[in-house]
């Protein structure tokens, strides 16, 4: 931690701008830049919240319209699989044109679709809506990443990005005790629904705020827009057969085995994917992913950190929740709660990040990352050898510990990964990043569910006892461990990267 990093003074890559980028901060004072910040980032957490709040209303959904597994399945993950479809075709096509515009378009399509899932009569026109709500989703939150980069510059927009990341860790946290309480208020019939409805209102208001405060982005200019067809149908088959045998991965014995062979399809899309862009840029055009972006390095480290942390994070929450409430019998509401400790803690030292990354760089990322996998190594011992009337205060206050470094991570992260990326990529970048969060989500569910219920169909078959669910939570939080260490090995590969540069630097102005 003494050792505070300079930024790297090596000119970063040249990557060829999309056409009409906005590549110059905007002129606001600072309370307009502000007021529009806070409408950006509480849309940003209404739109996480949607990633956990609903998967503790599954039983009910089951119950009251008579769900099958795999309709479920689509309601929580369909939402992941759009949402990260979209994110990259919609922020390169907000660099070009106008991120206000499509912020506004997502968010109205957003308070649509909420309102759809909430009065759904059946199963199908549920899916269906959560299906496009995913895009909703994934229109607008480029528009914010983007947005960010233009309205802040130096110390302030890591400012900004401390306050993202604390409303993204408080969402990720309590989107399971908002779910809880939704149900508990509206009972087991019509809780779900709530879930859905309060986004209404919270959207309808969003909409004028942004509507009033919101700045205009939008370059005038005679060229067509430029979004690479080819790259973008070669884009979304490597996605979906990356995300989908993930998001159909439960760990029942039902699951089908051949889902698998899609990640024979997914290698060879993506290896044509590159191929195809590596062409179409040298062709002179403007390719829907610059491949170039990768090679600023802070960008490439940060992203793959982000990816690793949020494949770990989310699957601890769910682990969590599953083992309270299967395991120990606790409330959803009351076992949602115990994530409380670490979305509050993430929020303080998200702030304290942002405000100090700027002088202390990737060594705060790489304690907070000590601080979590200390918090989550608590989380398993208390399972473990804690009386079961304690357990959930002691996941509590491992919880805690775990927000006090998760707020070191997520912010200060964020800031490093963008810090060197041009202003008029902002969007495109910020959509890359998220995809790797949306991407790990699904992945690090998958594997820790599948962990989790496959030690309990193997030791007690179909109806599993309270006490195989130690065993089931330890087996799933270590793929909850693997990930986190992944992310740990990166940001010190980061870590001694900048160090030997700054070394070499100094050794050269010798």
């Amino acid at each position: 931690m003494s050792d505070p990093p300079a930024p790297d003074r090596s000119p970063a890559p040249e990557v060829r701008p999309a056409a009409n980028p906005s590549t110059q901060s905007i002129p606001l004072t600072a309370p307009q830049r502000w007021r529009a910040y806070w409408v950006c980032v509480a849309v940003a957490g209404i739109t996480i919240l949607d990633l956990s709040k609903v998967n503790v209303a599954l039983p009910s959904i089951e119950q009251a319209l008579g769900s099958g597994s795999t309709e479920l399945q689509l309601i929580v993950s369909g939402y992941v699989l759009t949402f990260g479809l979209v994110l990259v075709p919609i922020g390169r096509i907000g660099d070009q044109r106008s991120r206000r515009a499509l912020f506004i378009i997502g968010l109205s399509l957003f308070t649509v679709t909420s309102l759809v899932c909430a009065i759904a009569p059946d199963p199908t026109t549920l899916m269906i809506g959560r299906l496009v709500q995913g895009i909703a989703a994934g229109t607008q939150m480029p528009q914010v990443l983007g947005l960010i980069q233009q309205l802040f510059q130096g110390a302030e927009r890591g400012r900004a990005f401390g306050l993202f990341g604390a409303t993204i860790g408080v969402a990720v946290a309590i989107g399971p005790t908002l779910g809880g309480l939704m149900i508990a208020l509206g009972g087991a019939d019509d809780g779900w629904r709530w879930i859905f409805w309060m986004n209404v209102p919270l959207c309808l208001i969003a909409i004028a705020l942004a509507v009033w405060v919101l700045p205009s982005t939008r370059t005038r200019s005679q060229r067509r827009l430029e979004l690479d067809p080819v790259g973008v149908v070669l884009f979304g088959l490597t996605i979906l057969a990356l995300m989908w045998p993930f998001l159909f991965t439960t760990g029942s014995p039902d699951d089908d085995p051949a889902r698998w062979w899609l990640l024979v399809a997914f290698v060879l899309f993506a290896a044509g994917f590159i191929a195809w862009e590596r062409r179409y840029e040298a062709g002179g055009k403007a390719p829907l992913l610059p491949l170039r972006l990768f090679s600023i390095v802070s960008f490439r480290n940060g992203t793959l950190l982000a990816a690793a942390y949020f494949t770990a994070a989310p699957a601890m929450f769910l682990l969590t929740t599953l083992y309270l409430q299967g395991g120990l019998g606790v409330e959803p509401v009351f076992a949602g709660m115990v994530t409380i400790g670490f979305a509050l803690a993430s929020a303080v030292t998200s702030w304290i990040g942002g405000n100090i990354v700027n002088r202390f760089g990737r060594p705060l990322v790489v304690w907070g990352l000590v601080g979590v996998m200390v918090g989550a190594g608590a989380l398993v011992l208390v399972a473990l050898f804690v009386p079961p009337p304690a357990v959930p205060w002691g996941m509590a206050a491992a919880m805690l510990i775990g927000g006090i470094g998760g707020g070191l991570v997520i912010s200060p992260n964020q800031t490093l990964a963008l810090s060197e990326v041009p202003v008029r990529q902002g969007g495109l970048a910020g959509s890359v990043g998220q995809l790797g969060q949306r991407i790990g989500t699904a992945v690090g569910t998958a594997v820790a569910l599948s962990l989790f219920y496959a030690t309990i169909y193997r030791e007690t078959g179909d109806e599993p006892q309270p006490v195989v669910f130690h065993d089931a939570f330890a087996f799933g939080m270590m793929s909850v461990g693997v990930f986190l260490g992944l992310a740990f090995v990166v940001s010190v590969v980061d870590l001694t990267a900048r160090r030997k540069g700054r070394a070499g630097r100094r050794s050269s102005a010798r």
